[in-house]
């Protein structure tokens, strides 16, 4: 898509006593979910996201606090102060709008897919694991197959494997790693899902001045290339880009 940048004449009216009195931002994440976000060997925040998050922060003349959180309890968490942002790989929705509110997307929508162990599997009314409270158990929710929901993505993955599900259901290129490191044991089966519009940071409603500080960081790192090159090196060279 072409970028049109709305956001530089922001840049200007953001004020120095927002940014001041805002000079730690807590990033909310899983930590759980590569390559968008995960813990390394030493147990700190790692991943596509942590590089974006930290990024956008500099451009925002914000220093960034990074905080782990359960998945399935990251938005009530957020609305109830206990940080202040998430960047979780969450795909912006009109259900989550109805709560809190995004940036612009610094991920493009990208394909959601089913993976299972057998060609054959049945994904449209077999058994299919997702994780909860995501687009994708939505999604199984609304199909003819029975939905199986787990609290993190490494569960859905083990229900596959131990016969609980037929098949899994997530975010295409979180799954890419986990088939192509199977050697075999699991493959991607039927057709790539669109869904969503894009990753974007979720922030309380009542934060427009510090979403306003992200939409205008997102923006000049889509202007000048700095997004895709850490879409590539996080995804690869076949990932989806913002043109």
């Amino acid at each position: 898509m072409k970028l049109i940048l709305t956001f530089a004449a922001l840049a200007a009216t953001t004020t120095m006593a927002f940014a001041e009195t805002h000079s730690v931002v807590r990033m909310g994440t899983e930590g759980a979910y590569p390559p968008y976000n995960f813990l390394d060997d030493s147990g700190e925040v790692a991943g596509f996201e942590r590089e974006v998050g930290d990024e956008a922060c500099a451009r925002a003349g914000l220093t960034c606090e990074w905080v782990t959180t359960d998945w399935d309890s990251i938005i009530p968490n957020l609305t109830s102060g206990n940080y202040d942002t998430i960047i979780a790989g969450m795909s912006i929705t009109d259900e989550r709008e109805e709560v809190i509110d995004f940036t612009q997307n610094y991920f493009p929508p990208a394909a959601s897919a089913y993976a299972a162990m057998a060609e054959d599997a049945d994904i449209e009314n077999g058994v299919v694991a997702a994780q909860a409270n995501t687009i994708q158990a939505g999604h199984v929710a609304e199909s003819g197959a029975a939905l199986l929901e787990f609290a993190t993505y490494d569960e859905t993955v083990a229900a596959l494997r131990s016969g609980e599900a037929d098949a899994v259901f997530a975010d295409k290129d979180a799954l890419a790693p986990t088939v192509e490191a199977s050697g075999g044991e699991l493959m991607f089966v039927g057709d790539d899902v669109p869904l969503g519009d894009g990753i974007g940071i979720g922030l309380r409603e009542s934060d427009t001045e510090l979403r306003e500080q992200f939409d205008v960081a997102i923006a000049s790192m889509k202007e000048d290339g700095t997004l895709n090159e850490l879409i590539v090196k996080w995804f690869g060279e076949d990932a989806d880009t913002f043109e």
